[in-house]
């Protein structure tokens, strides 16, 4: 398992030198939470999800670096990491935008040697620091990487492959940082006598611990003990649903901005939807007010179905304002709208209908070459004017934004 290091944050670190050693988190959408921090930002008691506008003082006063996601940036730099990866092992399993899994039997036969060369060429080639966590199973590797981040002595690299140090590693880890053990399990683990990660793989009653966390909770504990339950997934499954929506940096009350705001989450999710070869023929949409504030609320959803499944953002953004007209009622205060694409087919799966034609060839050709620009000249190059052109009436606070430093043309790095 190998897993980048605050990795928002490292992101951020990675084009400014000089927050090498300065705290810095990383905020949600909206300028929300509290999202990642580095070990310098922790030490200050920043949690995970605390609200922004309760530590703004913290902040300032301890000098933290503080940005808003940069998704673009975040996902340019977990493709290089993942591309570093593959060239490192046998097979790959892309878990998260931080985290994979590498498969490395047979490479060598000092797995705790080849641990360090995977860290330090991803370091070297990319400069994202991460963990790595060496074991025979997917849960005993994690284990293994959440013992390589807290260890100093580790450097980072942890191998439990051998079992030398297996029992030693499962009596330091709680139970609660077993991988896919939640605070609910781990509650009712505890009330068993189940503390750590030793209590749990030798824990007799097997039958208990099935009905207690499922089947999936059983397997996990067998893996604990060396048995293997779970493979790479190197193929993972379609997205059977495409959601795409946001919170409002500020309140909308016009139809026109919500209709801005719902095509450019329609051309988003196409996007994913043309990614994995798919077309959909159900599209969804819906807005609402804010539910914690004090204004009339109001929450409205319609859905609607094509007759031919399509990939043509064009076509989805046709139906998508057509849906904004049915459900959108003036005198309230939007705070967040969103679109889901249902029913999604492979193509060359969907059912044509006898009076309407699917995508042409001339349509699919021009979806491609929007999706060509866009992914080398950066996201939004080329995009509908439905999307409208200016969004500050709709768009997301991010006023602590980086440059998209490897996504964009006009945001790249100056030498002086």
């Amino acid at each position: 398992m190998i897993d980048c290091n605050s990795f928002f944050c490292s992101c951020e670190r990675l084009f400014d030198p000089a927050l090498k050693d300065r705290p810095v988190i990383v905020l949600s959408n909206n300028d929300g939470c509290a999202i990642a921090r580095t070990n310098e930002a922790k030490a200050l008691g920043i949690k995970m999800g605390d609200p922004y506008f309760k530590i703004k003082e913290l902040c300032r006063k301890n000098s933290v670096a503080v940005f808003s996601s940069n998704f673009s940036l975040y996902t340019n730099i977990s493709e290089r990491v993942m591309n570093v990866l593959k060239k490192l092992g046998q097979e790959i399993e892309v878990y998260s935008v931080d985290e994979a899994w590498l498969d490395i039997t047979g490479i060598t036969d000092d797995y705790l040697a080849y641990g360090r060369v995977i860290k330090e060429t991803v370091e070297r080639e990319v400069g994202i620091p991460v963990g790595v966590g060496i074991a025979r199973t997917k849960t005993m590797s994690k284990l293994a990487n959440h013992i390589a981040k807290k260890s100093k002595k580790s450097q980072g690299v942890v191998d439990l492959s051998h079992g030398r140090y297996w029992e030693a590693a499962l009596k330091r880890v709680a139970v609660g940082d077993i991988w896919g053990v939640g605070a609910r399990s781990a509650e009712k683990l505890k009330a068993l006598g189940i503390k750590s990660a030793y209590d749990f793989a030798y824990y007799e009653n097997d039958v208990l611990i099935q009905k207690l966390l499922t089947k999936t909770g059983l397997q996990r504990k067998k893996e604990l003990k060396g048995i293997r339950c779970f493979n790479l997934e190197l193929d993972p499954d379609k997205k059977k649903v495409i959601r795409s929506s946001r919170t409002f940096g500020a309140p909308v009350y016009e139809k026109q901005h919500l209709k801005e705001a719902v095509a450019n989450y329609i051309t988003a999710a196409c996007e994913k939807l043309r990614a994995q070869q798919s077309l959909c023929s159900t599209l969804v949409v819906f807005a609402r007010t804010s539910p914690f504030k004090n204004v009339p609320q109001y929450y409205a959803y319609e859905e609607a179905d094509l007759k031919v499944a399509t990939k043509d953002t064009r076509k989805l953004i046709e139906l998508g304002w057509h849906l904004v007209d049915k459900l959108f009622k003036g005198g309230y205060e939007y705070k967040k709208a969103g679109i889901e694409l249902h029913r999604i087919v492979d193509e060359g799966q969907s059912q044509l209908d006898f009076f309407s034609k699917g995508d042409s060839i001339k349509d699919e050709c021009l979806m491609d070459t929007i999706d060509q620009v866009n992914f080398y000249q950066g996201g939004g190059t080329v995009k509908s004017m439905a999307c409208g052109v200016d969004n500050k009436a709709w768009r997301m606070l991010r006023d602590h934004k980086s440059p998209r430093f490897t996504t964009s043309w006009y945001e790249l790095p100056k030498v002086k």
